[in-house]
């Protein structure tokens, strides 16, 4: 690849001091320019899969143009470097977390593309059009990153450490071939006759999924974060931080080139021939004609959701057409802000939210001759799923709480799903239908309840959204909350499945505040023996403090408790007649905060 793009290289430099020595009247249509600038990296490139950083372009250019028109095809050589920006290091208590490479720190592309392009001047400014495409030979970042910690150390347990690998990058080869391509704007200024000084803007991409059958994406496999890692969390095992299976994921090289540079113009721009005055036409006699009037209205776009009619808000609205685009989004009211005096033409009007696309909607140049000054579009957006609009509170007041992560947890795939509620303490999930989900509060100093949200007997036609009021209190000492939805058979102590997400919410709390101590206690109804229902709450404690140890909770930091009938709720004593909701009320499980 190498010898290509010098070869290449030594051509164009050839042609260039060739036709310098041309008498400028025999010069040809050709411009050769050289350019630099960064490179701003795109979608999951940029984000947390590649995560490649600003970068920077540099190359240069030749361009000719047929029979000194505006069509014309072009030659470009360019190379590219991402940096990644990914931190190196992180370190906890008992380890650290550690990035080693196997190649170099960065992206790089190099190489030549070709393809046609277009210009149109007005006195000294130009503009050029230009699609190219190409053979790049393109070099990953090959590495791994390990988490490395050392458990034990005490006298009947010596010390071990352990090392997993936690992401790594599973490319096939990390330099080979491919096809890009690249398409863009070029905005020139005429200094002289000759040279003109430009900035450009373009956008940078593979060509194709393969090349030869190799992937052109940059793929990792990683294990996705469970619970984030400060200075203080002690790790004893990493499935405690980390999920179980890995997750491979993939991602195409997108960039936004912007740029700067200069270019030579090879010939002179022709003079009009001179004609004797006596020799010019007579222009005929006609009327002045007046200037054409700009026609212009308003436009307003309203997104409804198919299947219940209901306005949506926060979706993007793209309008495309004679002077550019506009990008615009909903309000509650599923309607965007109006946008005045567009003028006469045709325009394409898309929308999309949470990765679906909306209907599509057009404005013809006829349209401008109706009456009124307002031109009006609906459009329809089919997503199946639910919407959960969910609130986080404070649990004595009710007032919101902004910044609090919270993780949505689907009851039959267990993937889960992380957001942090906005300024007015708002979060917004996707349910799917027939679906259970159970949602917590994840947020160290604070703690909140285990709740389920359902779609299953839902009508997707009838219903859109499902609303949810998030409790969330601070820890304290003294503090004392009936935990919801562990649930136990009949006369059994054992935990169930559908009570275990609860306890795994108690062992995150535990986990985020190392020094945290509770009490976790259990409590019957009055009906049966009192000694036999005070020994049922104290083994059904006990099972679930067994739990949390069994999840990596040192047990003198979790005390068990059973109080049988001896602290009821209500009056349904030994022999009262009450229903089994009020029964209900007193077989309950509480956590009591001994120590924060």
């Amino acid at each position: 690849m190498k010898k290509i793009l010098h070869i290449v290289s030594l051509i164009i430099i050839g042609i260039f001091f060739f036709l310098l020595h041309l008498k400028a009247q025999d010069r040809g249509p050709w411009q050769v320019g050289v350019f630099g600038g960064v490179s701003p990296t795109l979608g999951n490139y940029h984000g947390d899969t590649a995560q490649a950083n600003l970068g920077y372009v540099g190359g240069v250019f030749a361009d000719y143009y047929f029979t000194e028109g505006n069509f014309g095809v072009g030659v470009d050589i360019r190379a590219i470097r991402h940096p990644l920006w990914g931190a190196d290091s992180v370190f906890f208590s008992n380890g650290h977390i550690a990035t080693s490479f196997n190649k170099s720190k960065r992206f790089q592309y190099g190489g030549l593309t070709i393809g046609p392009t277009y210009r149109f001047s007005i006195s000294k400014f130009s503009s050029e059009l230009f699609v190219k495409g190409g053979l790049y030979v393109r070099q990953f970042p090959n590495y791994q990153r390990t988490i490395t910690y050392t458990s034990g150390g005490g006298v009947m347990s010596p010390s071990v450490t352990h090392s997993q690998v936690i992401r790594q990058t599973i490319n096939q080869s990390n330099r080979h071939f491919a096809w890009m391509g690249v398409g863009g704007v070029r905005f020139n200024y005429e200094i002289t006759q000759h040279l003109s000084a430009f900035i450009q803007g373009d956008y940078f991409t593979l060509i194709g999924p393969k090349f030869k059958g190799e992937s052109n994406d940059f793929i990792i496999m990683e294990y996705e974060p469970l619970v984030p890692l400060t200075s203080n969390t002690y790790v004893e095992n990493a499935s405690q931080y980390y999920a179980d299976r890995p997750v491979t994921r993939n991602t195409f090289t997108q960039a936004i080139n912007i740029v700067g540079g200069v270019k030579y113009t090879f010939g002179r721009k022709k003079e009009p021939k001179a004609v004797p005055a006596t020799e010019l036409p007579l222009p005929p006699v006609t009327q002045q004609e007046e200037a054409p009037v700009k026609v212009t209205q308003d436009l307003m776009v309203v997104v409804n959701d198919k299947q219940t009619g209901l306005p949506l808000s926060g979706v993007k609205v793209i309008v495309t057409g004679a002077e550019g685009t506009h990008v615009l989004l909903t309000n509650t009211n599923g309607a965007t802000e109006r946008l005045s005096a567009i003028a006469k033409g045709n325009y394409r009007i898309t929308g999309e939210k949470n990765g679906i696309r909306t209907t599509e909607a057009a404005i013809a140049a006829e349209d401008f001759s109706a009456a009124g000054e307002l031109i009006y579009r609906e459009l329809q957006h089919d997503d199946p799923r639910f919407t959960l609009i969910g609130e986080t509170v404070e649990c004595d007041t009710e007032q919101h709480l902004s910044g609090i992560n919270t993780m949505l947890t689907n009851a039959t795939t267990d993937r889960n799903m992380s957001q942090t509620s906005d300024t007015e303490g708002k979060f917004i999930y996707q349910l799917e239908q027939q679906a259970t989900y159970n949602i917590v509060a994840n947020q160290a100093g604070k703690y909140s309840q285990t709740e389920r949200v359902s779609t299953a007997g839902l009508d997707r036609s009838k219903t859109l959204y499902v609303t949810l009021k998030l409790g969330v209190c601070p820890l304290e000492a003294g503090a004392n909350w009936v935990v919801k939805n562990i649930l136990y058979d009949f006369d059994k102590s054992d935990i169930r499945p559908d009570a275990a997400p609860v306890l795994d919410n108690v062992v995150n709390i535990m986990q985020q505040n190392p020094t945290l101590r509770i009490e976790l206690s259990s409590h019957t109804d009055s009906r049966g023996n009192d000694a036999y229902n005070l020994q049922l709450s104290q083994r059904r404690a006990e099972a679930a403090v067994n739990y949390l140890v069994k999840q990596g909770i040192d047990r003198n930091r979790v005390e068990a408790r059973g109080y049988g009938e001896t602290q009821l709720l209500n009056t349904c004593t030994n022999g009262a007649a009450c229903s089994d909701e009020a029964h209900q009320e007193n077989r309950r499980t509480e956590i009591k905060v001994l120590r924060y």
